[in-house]
C-alpha cells in the first residue's frame, strides 16, 4: 500500500494517442487559448483605460474576463505542453494545485454570474437608484463575496481529496488532473468525497440559478411592462450577452460537476470539459463586445489613441 505522500506524480493520458489528432488538437487549443487571452485581456484594458466603463456591469465584467483567462490557463497550457512534448507526468503537488485553481476559478464564475444578473436587475427595475445601490464599494464587496463563498464550498472537499490514497494505479484517464478521474483511480473510500462534491455543485447550482431566474423573473415583468416597442427592444439587448453566457455556462458545465459517482465513463466528461475550459472563454469576450455599443466604441477609441501616439 503507498499513499499520496509517497506518490511523486500521476500520467494524464489526454484525449487521444492517435498523432495526426494530436497534432490538430494541438492547432486547435492554442487557436483557441489564445483568441480567449487576447480577448479577455482587450476587455480588461479597456475597462480600465476608459472612463466610460466605470460602472457596476464593466467591473463585473472586468473581473469575469480575469476569471476566463485564469480557468483556461489553469488546465490548457499544460495540455499543449505534454501534446508538445510528449511528457504526460504531472507531479502530485501540480495536480492538486490544477484541480483547486480550476475548481475556484469555475466556481466563482457560477457566483459571478448571478451578482452580475442581480446588476441587470438593478439597472433595469430601479433605474433611479442603479448608481446608488450599485456604488463602486458595492461591487467589490459583491466580487469579495463570490470569492470568499467560493473557498467556503470548496475547502471541505479539496482538504478531504488529500487524504486519498493511490495504491494500484496513478494514469488519469483525462487531459487534466480532475476530481472524477482522480476518484476513479484511489483505493480509498470515496463515498464521502463524492458527496461533498456532489452536494457542493448542486447546492452552487441552485443557489446562483435561482438568483439568475428571479432576476430575470423581475427583469422581463418589468419590460413588457414598458409603454413603446424600442424601449423594451434596448432592455432585452442589455440584457442578451449576460443571457447568453449563462445559457453556455451553466448547459455544458452541469455534464461534468454534477454527477451521480465519479466511477462513470470519462469520455462525455472530456468532450464538456474542453468546451468550458477552451470554446467559451473564447466565445464570451466577442458575445460581449460585438453586442454592446459602449464596448465597440471603447475599443475604436483606444485604436485611434494607438494610432495617433505611434505616428507622433
Amino acid at each position: 500500500m503507498r499513499n499520496h505522500t509517497s506518490l511523486t506524480c500521476f500520467i494524464l493520458l489526454g484525449l487521444t494517442d492517435d498523432p495526426h489528432m494530436q497534432i490538430l488538437i494541438f492547432i486547435f487549443l492554442l487557436l483557441t487559448y489564445t483568441l480567449s487571452v487576447i480577448g479577455n485581456l482587450i476587455i480588461i484594458i479597456l475597462i480600465f483605460v476608459d472612463s466610460h466603463l466605470e460602472t457596476a456591469m464593466y467591473l463585473f465584467l472586468q473581473n469575469f474576463a480575469f476569471l476566463e483567462i485564469s480557468f483556461t490557463s489553469a488546465c490548457i497550457p499544460r495540455y499543449l505542453y505534454s501534446i508538445s512534448t510528449g511528457d504526460r507526468a504531472i507531479t502530485y503537488n501540480a495536480c492538486a494545485c490544477q484541480v483547486f485553481f480550476t475548481y475556484v476559478f469555475a466556481v466563482t464564475e457560477f457566483f459571478l454570474l448571478a451578482a452580475m444578473s442581480f446588476d441587470r436587475y438593478i439597472a433595469i427595475c430601479k433605474p433611479l437608484h442603479y448608481m446608488t445601490i450599485m456604488n463602486h464599494r458595492v461591487c467589490q464587496r459583491i466580487i469579495f463575496s463570490c470569492w470568499m463563498a467560493t473557498l467556503l464550498i470548496i475547502s471541505p472537499p479539496f482538504s478531504s481529496g488529500l487524504t486519498l490514497e493511490f495504491c494500484d494505479s496513478n494514469v488519469i484517464d483525462h487531459f487534466a488532473c480532475d476530481v472524477n478521474p482522480l476518484l476513479k483511480i484511489s483505493c480509498s473510500k470515496t463515498w464521502l468525497i463524492e458527496q461533498m462534491t456532489l452536494v457542493g455543485s448542486v447546492l452552487i447550482f441552485i443557489m446562483t440559478l435561482l438568483c439568475v431566474v428571479l432576476s430575470y423573473m423581475y427583469i422581463i415583468r418589468t419590460i413588457l411592462g414598458f409603454p413603446s416597442a424600442q424601449q423594451r427592444t434596448k432592455a432585452f439587448s442589455t440584457c442578451s450577452s449576460h443571457v447568453i453566457v449563462v445559457s453556455i455556462t451553466y448547459g455544458s458545465c452541469i455534464f461534468v460537476y454534477i454527477k451521480p459517482s465519479a466511477k462513470d465513463e470519462m469520455t462525455i466528461n472530456k468532450g464538456v470539459t474542453i468546451l468550458t475550459t477552451s470554446i467559451s472563454p473564447m466565445l464570451n469576450p466577442f458575445i460581449y463586445t460585438l453586442r454592446n455599443k459602449q464596448v465597440k466604441q471603447a475599443f475604436n477609441d483606444l485604436i485611434k489613441r494607438i494610432i495617433s501616439l505611434s505616428k507622433s
